[in-house]
């Protein structure tokens, strides 16, 4: 289990593997090099280079594979946030755990 923050410095939940949790135990996304997307193949954000979550806002519309979402798991203590980055042009901070 690896802890995440978005690009704002949220914490948002963490990794196991390629798949993507939230802090509620909510399997939101799993990576596919940098690029995370939904169940429904929806792209949602991309891993930066300081492994932030963000969103490009050019790639909105991309598909990538679809796979069943796990079960719910046990929740998390939610970690600290963390400080934000300056916002790259182009980008948005990742979404909210409660928009996914």
């Amino acid at each position: 289990m690896k802890w995440t923050w978005t690009w704002s410095g949220k914490s948002f939940g963490y990794w196991d593997g390629e798949d993507l949790w939230t802090h509620l135990g909510k399997h939101v996304g799993r990576r596919v090099g940098d690029h995370i997307h939904a169940p429904n193949g929806r792209y949602i954000g991309e891993v930066m280079g300081n492994e932030r979550l963000a969103t490009n806002k050019a790639k909105a519309g991309e598909i990538g594979p679809i796979y069943l979402r796990c079960a719910t798991r046990t929740s998390q203590p939610c970690l600290s946030d963390d400080a934000a980055h300056p916002r790259y042009p182009g980008f948005d901070d990742f979404p909210h755990p409660d928009e996914l």
